[in-house]
């Protein structure tokens, strides 16, 4: 690692404070990316801002029709909240997914949607769910939130500070892993809720989450899982590497969209 500065705010406020005054300081949660990131000297920041002290980014709560999960509420406490399961039973299981019981116990939410590592499964949640990304700014909807790969809407020293995610009628989930990282290979979501059909893909596409069109287009009009059995993704906005080829990826998005159907009910 390179030399830096430590701060541990205790507030949102103190935590913004110090970003704006240095644009090479870099925010840390759960340190899943940034810490290999630095042992690897990837990264040089000048300071880390360490948000793990800011009590009020933790933890779940039901407001309405709509779950509220604090930034720094990690994947354990998502996986096992009691909120989480009555309410999106499929939120909770895929929390209970992600990597190992190293990774779920350090991990936030509000880190992995801020990284937008392609592979992740809360980026399809949410874009799934409708869900909005609330930041020390304003709002942002899912949508308009992932913009790519490793690219979102933030702005530079703009921190997450909670995600709203209304409550779907079903909702499903369903994953190939990678077997040595446990990354998706190829990860949909389905929902069924107050934002319609919608149906979110992760790990397979070369430029990021996206939404299947054609999948939501036929579970709308029929919610089973044969409706989108017969649709072939176009292998050419898939990503291939060592691990599988595009055309493989894109046959394993129908085949998880059809699992997560069967798994929404």
């Amino acid at each position: 690692m390179y030399d830096f500065e430590y701060h541990k705010p205790s507030s949102v406020a103190d935590a913004v404070k110090i970003l704006a005054a240095d644009p090479d300081a870099r925010a840390i949660s759960g340190g899943m990316t940034l810490l290999p990131a630095l042992k690897l000297r990837l990264n040089k920041p000048t300071s880390v801002v360490d948000l793990s002290g800011i009590a009020d980014l933790r933890g779940v709560k039901r407001e309405g029709g709509k779950l509220v999960v604090g930034a720094l509420t990690r994947h354990y406490e998502v996986a096992t909240s009691a909120e989480v399961k009555a309410s999106i039973p499929a939120l909770a299981a895929m929390a209970a997914s992600i990597g190992d019981t190293q990774v779920r116990n350090r991990g936030t939410m509000g880190g992995s949607v801020a990284n937008n590592d392609p592979s992740a499964d809360y980026p399809a949640a949410l874009l799934a769910l409708g869900a909005t990304i609330q930041t020390d700014r304003r709002t942002i909807s899912a949508d308009d939130f992932f913009q790519g790969m490793f690219a979102t809407a933030l702005e530079a020293g703009e921190l997450v500070t909670a995600i709203h995610i209304p409550v779907p009628e079903k909702a499903g989930y369903a994953k190939m892993k990678n077997p040595a990282s446990r990354y998706s290979m190829a990860g949909v979501f389905v929902a069924k809720g107050p934002a319609g059909v919608r149906v979110a893909v992760n790990g397979a596409g070369n430029n990021g989450v996206f939404r299947e069109a054609a999948m939501e287009a036929a579970l709308s009009a029929n919610w089973s899982a044969d409706a989108v059995a017969g649709i072939k993704v176009d292998p050419s906005g898939m990503n291939g590497d060592i691990h599988g080829s595009a055309e493989y990826r894109a046959h394993l998005v129908t085949v998880m969209a059809k699992r997560a159907v069967v798994d929404a009910g």
